[in-house]
């Protein structure tokens, strides 16, 4: 049975430890995959787990702490969990599609070769929706991911499986990538921390490199351990072009936000939001106001107008790439996946251009406003999370009104949209049903250390989230 106050130490405490010898790489791992084995019939996070490979690199790191190496690399022996989208030379990577289901990677994505190269001990591939299409985890390849707060509920997605296996208890870290809110959403719905890094920051590869709205980045149980795996994924990389030079390190600023004034909204001028939503984001805005934050409410004048121009670029881009496997392909597609591409394929020229208006409209508000103010927040998303099995095609309702099906629960995607923006994800307190929600606190166009500053204030002040067993899933 697993130890479930070693399965939810954070990171950097995991590695305070390894360094003074009170714990081992080999035995935080080992209780990481008896928790797997414990959980893999209800939560399903993982695609595949690596027992042996990492068990003898927990060996090799558990050595190095041992003798006191004085070469010990920053996230040394860490068990993670790396997003089947991302690339593992010589690993299976299958995009959650049948498509792809025996892809053997011949490369590693950068990101991931960094955090290798940190001392990570990959022992597990998360679960996505098939080609990260969908704020929901399920496919016809690996099934129904649920969320280990209520297993009626997904965990969110596309990082689904990423958000699952850190509430659940199974790894330390792990990493995400989001286009429309695929690291937020998960992060919000499972109650973690999860960071869009603004576009450039974090290197990707063709063709999505070049596509503004997507951000690879981390996910963790803490902000620090956020932060921490940030700054190994960051800085630029010789084969991307958009990636940022210098590369940016952040220090661990605790130096709280006393005098800062912080702007906020609760519904973004056209959500229909939860209750539950409201009442948790209305609680966190009071702890920055205990903080000496100056905590004001704005009119940001955006409309229903930006959720057809997110819907269009992402059809354009991404959506373009999904209506590839529209061909003899078409069959191993998964319902929503295959829905998603053949809307795709109505979307013109001009339907592109229009949402690079819509876009810019949405800054010229959203860009002074910020110049009175240090951060801005608002929840995370609109409904704690829908249910496992969700599709679009059921429809939704908040608070008995009709919403949009994709867009309408999801309050990440404006941020996608304004992308050089940093936006940090944590948590605000958890609904009637037990699922978590989530607020966000964007910054300024590339002031990153902002956002981590006002997160890691917000979370001294209200404590670890997964401390004890009262603020821990109950699986």
């Amino acid at each position: 049975m697993s130890d479930l106050n070693i399965c939810y130490l954070t990171a950097s405490e995991a590695l305070r430890r390894f360094k003074d010898r009170t714990l081992s790489p080999v035995e935080l791992l080992q209780a990481y995959l008896a928790r797997a084995e414990e959980t893999k019939d209800t939560v399903n996070g993982f695609t595949a787990l690596y027992a042996e490979e990492a068990l003898a690199d927990a060996r090799k790191a558990e050595a190095r702490y041992a003798v006191g190496a004085a070469d010990l690399r920053p996230l040394e022996g860490l068990p993670t969990g790396i997003k089947d989208e991302n690339n593992i030379e010589g690993k299976v990577t299958t995009f959650g599609s049948l498509i792809y289901k025996d892809n053997v990677a011949t490369s590693t994505t950068p990101v991931v070769q960094r955090l290798l190269d940190a001392g990570v001990v990959v022992h597990g591939r998360t679960t996505t929706s098939e080609f990260s299409s969908e704020g929901f985890t399920h496919s016809r390849l690996w099934g129904v991911t649920r969320n280990p707060w209520n297993l009626d509920y997904t965990p969110g997605g596309s990082s689904g499986g990423s958000g699952a296996v850190l509430a659940a208890g199974m790894a330390a870290l792990a990493t995400g990538s989001d286009i429309g809110g695929s690291i937020r959403i998960p992060a919000s719905a499972c109650g973690l921390v999860g960071y869009k890094p603004p576009y450039g920051r974090n290197p990707a590869t063709p063709p999505f490199n070049l596509d503004f709205y997507n951000h690879p980045g981390p996910m963790a149980r803490s902000v620090e351990d956020c932060l921490l795996m940030q700054n190994i994924m960051c800085g630029p990389h010789p084969k991307d072009i958009v990636s940022l030079k210098p590369k940016l390190e952040l220090p661990i600023d605790r130096g709280g936000v006393s005098g800062w004034k912080i702007a906020y909204s609760l519904d973004l001028g056209y959500y229909e939001v939860d209750e539950d939503v409201r009442r948790n984001t209305l609680a966190a805005l009071d702890v920055f106001r205990s903080l000496g934050a100056e905590v004001v409410e704005v009119d940001l004048g955006w409309t229903k107008k930006s959720e057809k121009a997110a819907d269009d670029y992402l059809r354009t881009i991404f959506g373009a790439w999904v209506a590839e496997y529209l061909d003899e392909r078409a069959e191993k597609l998964t319902d929503y996946s295959r829905a998603f591409a053949q809307a795709s394929q109505s979307v013109t020229a001009q339907d592109f251009l229009a949402s690079l208006y819509t876009a810019g409209e949405m800054y010229s508000t959203f860009g002074p406003l910020m110049e009175e103010f240090d951060v801005f927040v608002c929840p995370t998303l609109a409904l704690p999370a829908v249910k496992a099995d969700y599709l679009p095609s059921d429809g939704l309702t908040i608070n008995d009104k009709t919403v949009d099906p994709r867009h309408g629960w999801i309050m990440t995607y404006p941020f996608n949209m304004l992308s050089r923006c940093p936006v940090l994800s944590v948590p605000s307190g958890r609904a009637a049903n037990g699922v978590p929600t989530g607020i966000q606190i964007v910054g300024k166009t590339y002031c990153d250390g902002d956002v981590f500053r006002a997160g890691l204030a917000f979370e001294t002040a209200v404590g670890g989230w997964f401390a004890d067993t009262s603020t821990r899933p109950a699986l």
